[in-house]
């Protein structure tokens, strides 16, 4: 490695120091000020790593499959290096690489596990030649910012055709299962189970139509928006057969999930600390992706089983029993808050039909934002079908920069006007949700927090400065 380099090193690695002890976490700044030092640092990192890279990208659940696969990897006593805090542009796949760097031309890892955003996977896949790259799901999101979904499907395309790179694709998603039918290499999988398949196409649901010919898609099986079994009447394209697949899916409430995994290696019964049939897509991609790195069956399902929620997505934290008390004399009981990201229609629209599983009345605390990481259009909301639970919330809590405009979508779902109130001040909505609790003899029942996720990072900042959780960033 040359002195060069190692200056430009230490120096971003200063940076980052400077921005950890600042509050900042550092995740992305020290990583795009190497960028601009040395443009070839990056390629240069992660060059070093025996085993390669593997990048992970979906509009929904990359965060949590990447976390899966590298608690499947660790326990297989692979070194994995990886982006766990979810920085996953540029800036924050280089901060990665820099903290593992060693002197001497060494890295502390074997493997790079990088989730990516979804509009940085060409570029970063360019740099970083991966040995694997696993594509989730493609679902419309931050129109504002991503364009229509062909818009990402044609980067995607581009991907595809200009790397040696196997493929891991939900064979369920018809825009990914195409990217795949013509590569070299590539491994599906998908839900092989129709007692949990919807009455039909929901009026938000994507890729309705078959990119070969154009025509409708008849979908046999409707799973998770578009996402199901599949066949073109005109082209007579289908659904690829999953190499990895779950069936004998039970999905039990906001708690966990079961399910059957199916792989060539075989089968085995896995049980999922993690709620709804959204995850157990993040676990079979997860599973496969570790399938093709060659971990056998029985460290994946370990793996899986020993997963826990990762940073705000299905995470469980306790309320100081100070949280929300109205005054000094006021002492309270602890209660849990679950955190469930919502940021687009597919996603937001899992965790409501996850949330009517569980019985009785809800209290919620919903966090809209318009922020750049957010997408400025909000309009997505009312396509979420909060009429799943209108009549079932006792209490609902409006914070964040269009808290208005969330309570509008709740007022007209069918939530009566009087349970709906409005707080924009993220602080004050926490403490007032907090207070606001179902009266005695009712049990007192989780509070569920539904941010965007501009507003589920504030939410950890508020969590952390109060002693409730711990920080992401470490």
């Amino acid at each position: 490695m040359s002195d060069l380099l190692t200056l430009k090193l230490a120096v971003s690695r200063g940076l980052g120091a400077l921005s950890r002890r600042s509050g900042r976490g550092g995740t992305s700044a020290p990583g795009k000020l190497l960028i601009r030092l040395a443009p070839e640092a990056m390629g240069v990192l992660s060059a070093r790593l025996a085993r390669g890279t593997v990048l992970i990208s979906a509009t929904n659940g990359k965060t949590t499959t990447a976390a899966l696969c590298s608690e499947i990897l660790s326990g297989s006593d692979v070194q994995v290096v990886h982006n766990h805090a979810g920085a996953n542009m540029a800036g924050g796949v280089a901060t990665t690489l820099l903290r593992a760097a060693r002197p001497g031309g060494r890295i502390a890892g074997e493997l790079g596990l990088f989730e990516i955003d979804e509009l940085w996977l060409s570029s970063i896949a360019e740099e970083l030649h991966p040995r694997w790259i696993l594509l989730g799901n493609l679902f419309r999101d931050q129109l504002d910012r991503y364009g229509e979904l062909e818009a990402i499907a044609e980067s995607w395309e581009g991907v595809v055709a200009h790397t040696d790179a196997g493929l891991v694709l939900c064979a369920d998603d018809p825009l990914l299962a195409d990217l795949g039918r013509e590569h070299r290499q590539t491994l599906y999988f998908g839900v092989d189970d129709d007692s949990l398949a919807l009455p039909g196409l929901a009026h938000a649901a994507d890729a309705k139509h078959c990119r070969r010919c154009g025509a409708p898609y008849v979908f046999d099986a409707v799973y998770l928006g578009h996402l199901g079994h599949y066949h073109c009447p005109n082209c007579h394209q289908r659904r690829p057969e999953p190499a990895v697949s779950a069936g004998a899916v039970t999905l039990e409430g906001v708690r966990s999930a079961r399910f059957t995994l199916r792989t060539p290696e075989g089968h085995a019964e896995v049980r999922l600390a993690l709620p709804g049939l959204y995850n157990v897509y993040n676990a079979l991609a997860a599973a496969a992706l570790a399938h093709a790195l060659g971990v056998p069956l029985a460290q994946i399902v370990r793996g899986l089983e020993s997963s826990r929620p990762a940073f705000g997505r299905a995470e469980t934290v306790m309320l100081s029993p100070t949280r929300g008390a109205t005054g000094a004399g006021s002492p309270q009981s602890a209660r849990a808050m679950q955190i469930m990201l919502v940021k687009n229609p597919a996603g937001a629209n899992e965790v409501l039909r996850t949330l009517a599983l569980e019985p009785g009345e809800h209290d919620l605390l919903g966090v809209l934002n318009d922020q750049t990481a957010d997408g400025r259009d909000v309009s997505w909301i009312w396509d979420a079908d909060f009429e799943l639970l209108a009549g079932r919330i006792r209490a609902a809590t409006c914070s964040g920069s269009r808290a208005a405009e969330l309570a509008t979508r709740l007022k007209y779902a069918g939530v009566e006007p009087a349970r709906i109130s409005v707080e924009p001040d993220l602080a004050a909505a926490l403490q007032r949700a907090a207070r606001d609790r179902p009266p005695a003899p009712a049990p007192l029942s989780p509070l569920y927090a539904l941010p965007t996720y501009t507003a589920m990072l504030a939410l950890r900042e508020l969590l952390v400065a109060g002693g409730e959780a711990s920080s992401a960033w470490l």
